[in-house]
C-alpha cells in the first residue's frame, strides 16, 4: 500500500470511528441517567472517600455476575469526566468524585440529579427521533409535530412532568444564583419576538417609576473562535433543544445586538 493509499485507509477508519461515537453518544446519557438512578455518585460521598468496584457492588445490593458489567459502565463514565479513578491500598482501583459528579449528590444544595433525570427522560429525547419530520412538516415546533400541541401547553396540560420541569430548572437556577449576586433573566428560552415583548414591558416599568434604572441580562453567549471546542458543542446541543421544542434560541453576540437594536427601533417609534 502506497502513502496515498495508507493516508486514504487512515481517513476513512477516522470517519468510521467518528460515526460510531455519533450513534451511539446516547449511551453517554443513558448510562449517566443509570448512575443517578442507583445512586453512585451518593453512594461514593457517603462513603467518605473512592469506593473499589467490590465496594460498590456491595453498597448497590446487585448481583455479582454483575460487575464486570459495572466496571464497563464506570469505565465509560470515568472517561467520560464524571467519575475519576485513583489506587488504593498501593494498586486497587477505585473510583471518585469529579466536579461533574459532586453535583449529582441528591442531598446536595446545587444538586443537578433533577435536571439530568428529567431531560433524559424518553419524554423529551424520543421526539428527536421525528427530528427530519418536523423539518420536512409545517408546525412550528418539534413538540406540535410530535404532540400535536405547544411545549408550555403541554405542560399546563400534564402538572405532574411540569413539576418535574420545573425542579430541573430550579436546581440549574440555584447554582446561577450561588454564582451570581443578581437574578438572570433567562431570555434563551425565548425567540426574538417574545423577547422583544419582555423586555419593553422592563423598560416600561422603569420609566413608570419616574426614574433611571437597568435591565441585567445574565445568559448564554456563542462565542466559537475563542471558546473551547466542548463548550461550544455543549451551546450548539442546547440551541436544538430550545429551538426546536420552544422556539428559543443560542445567542452570538451579534444576535444579542440585534435583539437590542429592535428595541430602540421598537421604543422610538
Amino acid at each position: 500500500m502506497d502513502a496515498n493509499q495508507d493516508q486514504g485507509a487512515k481517513e476513512l477508519f477516522q470517519g468510521q470511528a467518528q460515526l460510531y461515537k455519533l450513534m451511539f453518544s446516547h449511551l453517554s446519557s443513558t448510562s449517566l441517567k443509570c448512575a443517578i438512578e442507583l445512586g453512585i455518585a451518593d453512594i461514593i460521598h457517603s462513603h467518605g472517600r473512592a469506593i473499589t468496584l467490590s465496594e460498590l457492588v456491595s453498597a448497590l445490593d446487585i448481583q455479582p455476575t454483575k460487575t464486570t458489567s459495572l466496571f464497563r459502565l464506570m469505565r465509560l463514565l470515568v472517561h467520560s469526566g464524571c467519575f475519576n479513578k485513583t489506587k488504593v491500598n498501593g494498586q486497587e482501583e477505585a473510583y471518585g468524585l469529579t466536579a461533574a459528579s459532586t453535583l449529582l449528590i441528591k442531598d446536595k444544595p446545587y444538586s443537578m440529579s433533577p435536571t439530568v433525570s428529567a431531560f433524559v427522560d424518553p419524554l423529551f429525547v424520543a421526539p428527536f427521533q421525528s427530528l427530519s419530520s418536523w423539518f420536512k412538516g409545517t408546525e412550528l415546533t418539534l413538540w406540535e409535530t410530535v404532540h400535536g400541541i405547544k411545549f408550555w401547553e403541554f405542560m399546563n396540560q400534564n402538572p405532574g412532568i411540569n413539576q418535574r420541569l420545573n425542579e430541573a430548572m430550579a436546581s440549574d437556577t440555584e447554582i446561577m444564583q450561588a454564582l451570581l449576586s443578581k437574578p438572570s433573566l433567562v431570555f434563551h428560552g425565548l425567540g426574538d419576538e417574545d423577547g422583544l415583548k419582555i423586555l419593553k414591558k422592563r423598560r416600561e416599568a422603569i420609566a413608570s417609576n419616574g426614574e433611571r434604572g437597568k435591565v441585567i441580562i445574565i445568559d448564554i453567549v456563542i462565542n466559537a473562535e475563542e471558546e473551547e471546542h466542548e463548550l461550544t458543542e455543549t451551546k450548539f446541543l442546547f440551541d436544538i433543544v430550545l429551538r426546536v421544542n420552544s422556539t428559543g434560541k443560542e445567542r452570538t453576540e451579534s444576535e444579542w445586538a440585534k435583539l437590542f437594536s429592535m428595541l430602540v427601533s421598537v421604543t422610538t417609534k
